[in-house]
């Protein structure tokens, strides 16, 4: 019993972790977060942390069932996604190009109706690989005779991976104003283009993966 919850946890901690990747993700929240005061930083954080544990838990339980009942496949599921991370890092990429007081009016529009779910959330904390992680965990369900108790089992370790990956990210998100303060102003804007490059090398990867994946289809 303790090994298949250990084992449960183990993989879906490791298989979200490493594709959510809050640790890399910081840097962008940071700067998207720029304008706003600690407090309202701390709790966009807790916000951005709670809305990653309903998404990737719903993905995980029904992902799989509302697929099937739209007549979704996974590989459209990471085309759509991929197309939604390149025109979000693609953005993020060119901001910060106007003039020093065209940034401040900007900043401060920008932490009047920053929103915790759209981009923080999604696509830059669970992106569309993230989902489709999820929804392909959550689909390898124990086949044969169903017992109860080792169900229960493994939605509860399922559940408490995903909380370990929210809390995670909740510390980095929380923290990230220390954690790159060294880098200074300059070096938090290399770091957040770096980012924003990265994530758009990701979202085509995602694109790519679904299209060739439709391709062998079709074929």
């Amino acid at each position: 019993m303790t090994s298949d919850f250990s084992n449960a946890f183990l993989l879906v901690y490791a298989g979200l972790f490493p594709i959510v990747n809050p640790i890399g993700g910081a840097p962008i929240f940071l700067g998207l977060t720029a304008s706003c005061s600690e407090d309202e930083r701390n709790a966009l954080a807790r916000r951005v942390a709670i809305n990653s544990l309903l998404l990737l838990a719903g993905s995980m339980f029904i992902g799989s069932h509302l697929l099937v009942f739209f007549g979704i496949t996974l590989p459209v599921v990471r085309i759509a996604g991929g197309l939604v991370l390149i025109a979000f890092a693609w953005k993020l990429l060119h901001t910060g190009t106007d003039s020093e007081d065209q940034r401040s009016a900007g900043a401060v529009r920008h932490s009047e109706t920053i929103d915790s779910f759209y981009p923080l959330t999604m696509p830059l904390t669970v992106g569309p690989g993230s989902i489709a992680v999820a929804i392909a965990l959550g689909s390898q369900r124990p086949t044969g005779p169903v017992d109860l108790s080792n169900l229960a089992l493994l939605a509860g370790s399922a559940i408490i991976g995903i909380l370990a990956v929210s809390l995670t990210v909740y510390v980095c998100y929380r923290f990230a104003e220390r954690t790159i303060a060294l880098l200074g102003k300059s070096g938090t804007n290399v770091v957040v283009r770096l980012s924003a490059f990265i994530l758009l090398c990701i979202g085509i990867q995602i694109l790519w993966t679904g299209y060739s994946t439709l391709a062998v289809t079709l074929r």
